[in-house]
Formats: C-alpha cells, structure tokens, sequence
C-alpha cells in the first residue's frame, strides 16, 4: 500500500470536499483504504460509502501508545493499493499550543505520510506562497509535498497563485478545485450532516468527482504516495472471549469507531445488530452496546417505539449489562427536551437531555470512576473525549455520577466537571472511547460485559 495524507491549511479549507472527490475519482481504479486524523465520525462513513470499506481513524490521543496506532495504520492493508488520509482542522492544530499535541502533523511525522495540503484561495493570490511557505518552514520534519487550490474563482485566479507558488517555493501545484456552492456539503452541529440522511450525497459525490477529475493531477497525487515498508502485530491478539453483544445501529445510532468493532469481533465477541428505530423485541444477546448519533434527529419515532423501550428497560431490570455513549445517554435517560417539547425515552437514568444552541463539551478529557463501574474501575485512567450540544440532568441526588473527568492542555488542567451514571448493570456517559487505548481496560471492560474468557 502507498500512503498520502490531504490536510487542511485551516479548518473549512475544503480538505473533506477534496479527499471525497479524490476517494470518488480514484476508486474504479485503486484498491483504497481510507482514513480520517481525530476522533470524528461522520467524514469516516462518507469516505466508506465511497470505498465501500470501513474507513478507519488515526488517533494518537486516544490511542497513545506508538506500536499499537502503527498496527492500525497497516491492518488489514494485504491487497490494499492506496491509503488515503484525511487531517483533522488545520495541519499543525490539535490540543492547546504544541503543534504535537494530537495534530494531523503528528501522525503525518508518526506514521512517515507524505501530505498535500489544502489551501483555500478565497481573497488571495501571492499572500498564498507566504502562507505555504510558513507550513513548510514551521516544521521541516513534516513531509510537505504538494499542495492543492480550492475554491478559485477563475482560471486566472488559479493561475496567479499557482505562478506565486512556483516562483517562491519548491512545492508541486497539483491543482484546483473551483469556487461552486453546488460542491459544498451540508452541516449542523457536530459537523457534517450524515451521508445516510442526505438523499442526493451520491450525485453530489461524483459532481465533486468529476471536477477533481478535470482539475487535479491525480497521476502526480498517487506518485508523492510513499509506500509502507513495516506490518506491525496486533498487541491484542491473544484476547479471545464468548459473548453475544447486542450492536444498536441505524440512524439514531451510528457514531462506532471500525477497530472498535473490529477488536471486538477479533477477540470473539458477536456483534448482534439491532434498531431502537424500528424493532419491537431485542435479539437474544448477553450485553447491549449503545453508540451515539442523532437521537434527538428522530426523537419523536425513538418515543413512539415503546416496545423497544419496555423491552431495553426490562434487559435493564434482569441486571443484563448494557454499555452506552453519548447519544445512548440521552436515549437511556427519561425524557428528551427538543425545541420545547419533551419525548419520554427509556427511563433507566432519571434524567433529561435538553439540546443546546452550542457546544457543551468539546475536546480530549480524561476520566476516573470514583468507583468501581462497567467502563473501568475506582481511580484507573480512561481517556476519551466529549462532544455534543446537549445536557443531561438529573431532578435529584439520588442518580449521581460516578465519573471525575478532567481537560488537560499544555500539561495543565483546564477544567473539571463529572460524568457518567450506573444503575444496576447498565452505564452511560457523555465519553467516547477507543478499545485499543489500553489491553487490561478492554479485557476488564468485555468481564464486566458478562464475557466467558477462553
């Protein structure tokens, strides 16, 4: 497999609109495994939706350890011919002020991935050199190869500053792509709408496509690709369990990282799919696993599946495990507040979710139960991170949190706050995490799922 890595001068640079039509031209006639710098979770179903694989993330916050994020790169690559990355906001940005802390230039150096860049050419022509030059120049240990122009708004445009650049600097110009509100995507508040709820994304796909396909030199793109040259070993390999996990997937619930689920099944779990849209029973399983999404998107049909809510709640009551994030807290609470109208949800958390105009928790944090619970044990170290426009509130103090979590930047503690609730043998948290964090946390975790260890 060859590797390249498109990474945004800026977040809204265009690097996600970019990497789709490059994903999309390319793909009739590469073998690609996609992936995206960070945590998110939508731009990873639209890069699979293209390549019909699992699109896979590159995290070195949430997966610290060096060996184990390099096995994740080259997994499953046999056969593959091009990894295509997508950074995360601007190049050199991540957490706080180190340009190491997190960033797409980290794993870039991590991972020896050769980048283009994306710059956006709205309202500048030379000033486009300075600004390149400056990335090549703040760290030369990232391999800055190349660069593309988007949203230029002619021919001349484009030929302005791609002169500035050839002039200025050794950077291969690989393209552009044209200014055209035709190719931008929609969004609302944790990023991009999801592809499954967007009835013309193909058509959109391939318009993107085709004008990658006009403007960008896709031959010179593929031969700055630089090949792997180590497959690393799975660290958790010798992890083998029994149990049956029932998987909530459908639009409410989508937000799984790939190796998550895939750590999962490697290590013997059955992944058991179920819809707390539409199904009225759950299906036979020892353990239900919630991922977050757009509940409050569906909030109205997710209320009105009240089997699938009495069957969750009695599950619940048989001191059956269930393990849920984010948008599986909301589900699993009371009631949810949306636009001034409440839904009732399952009830096992007296509580209720209310959506809010901004974000409420944004970013890396880290977590210690202040007692034993599913997702870890009292005192012990689970990193994750936290996003979303809503709240969850208890009306008393006999649901309390049973987690302290902590955000970190630049080595100093920024802010403090408590999470997550257990009732019986189901939690549920604001936190997302990445199995591959920690071998001893993920055999305890799947115990604490009711696992039979082989």
């Amino acid at each position: 497999m060859k590797k390249v890595l498109i990474a945004g001068v800026t977040s809204g640079s265009g690097k996600t609109t970019a990497v789709l039509g490059i994903l999309k031209a390319l793909n009739d006639q590469y073998k690609i495994q996609s992936y995206k710098v960070g945590p998110d979770y939508v731009d990873t179903k639209f890069h699979t939706r293209i390549t019909k694989r699992p699109a896979r993330n590159l995290d070195n916050y949430l997966v610290p350890e060096p060996a184990t994020l390099n096995y994740l790169f080259t997994a499953d690559t046999k056969g593959i011919d091009l990894g295509i990355v997508e950074g995360v906001m601007g190049l050199y940005d991540g957490l706080g002020t180190d340009k190491d802390a997190y960033s797409t230039a980290s794993i870039a150096k991590q991972l020896n991935i050769p980048v283009i860049l994306v710059i956006n050419a709205r309202a500048t022509s030379t000033s486009a050199a300075a600004i390149l030059k400056g990335f090549i120049e703040f760290d030369p240990a990232v391999p800055i190869k190349g660069v593309i122009i988007n949203n230029v708004m002619s021919k001349n445009h484009y030929e302005l500053i791609a002169g500035a650049i050839h002039r200025y600097l050794n950077l291969p110009v690989l393209g552009y792509l044209p200014h055209n509100e035709a190719l931008s995507l929609p969004s609302r508040q944790l990023g991009l709408v999801p592809d499954d709820e967007l009835p013309n994304i193909d058509k959109k796909i391939s318009l993107i496509a085709e004008e990658v396909k006009k403007h960008i030199d896709l031959e010179q793109l593929v031969e700055i690709a630089r090949p792997l040259t180590n497959i690393y070993r799975d660290p958790f390999s010798k992890i083998r369990v029994k149990l049956r996990l029932g998987l909530a997937k459908d639009k409410a619930f989508n937000f799984y990282y790939a190796d998550n689920l895939s750590l999962l099944k490697k290590a013997g779990v059955e992944l058991v799919p179920f819809s707390p849209l539409k199904d009225e029973k759950l299906p036979n399983v020892d353990a239900l696993y919630f991922g977050g999404g757009y509940p409050e998107e569906f909030v109205a049909q997710l209320a009105a599946n009240v089997a699938m809510k009495n069957e969750i709640m009695a599950f619940s009551q048989a001191q059956k495990p269930i393990y849920a994030e984010c948008g599986g807290l909301m589900y699993l609470g009371k009631t949810l507040r949306e636009e001034n109208k409440k839904y009732s949800m399952v009830g096992i958390f007296n509580g209720e979710s209310q959506m809010t105009p901004r974000l409420k928790k944004f970013g890396y944090c880290v977590a210690y139960p202040k007692q034993d619970c599913l997702l870890g044990n009292k005192g012990q170290k689970i990193i994750g991170h936290e996003f979303h426009h809503s709240t969850f509130t208890p009306p008393d103090k006999h649901l309390t949190s049973v987690l302290n979590m902590q955000k970190i930047r630049d080595n100093k503690i920024v802010d403090t706050w408590d999470g997550g609730y257990q009732v019986r043998r189901t939690f549920a948290s604001y936190l997302h995490v990445h199995f591959y964090q920690n071998q001893q946390l993920f055999i305890q975790f799947l115990r604490n799922l009711g696992a039979e260890m082989q």
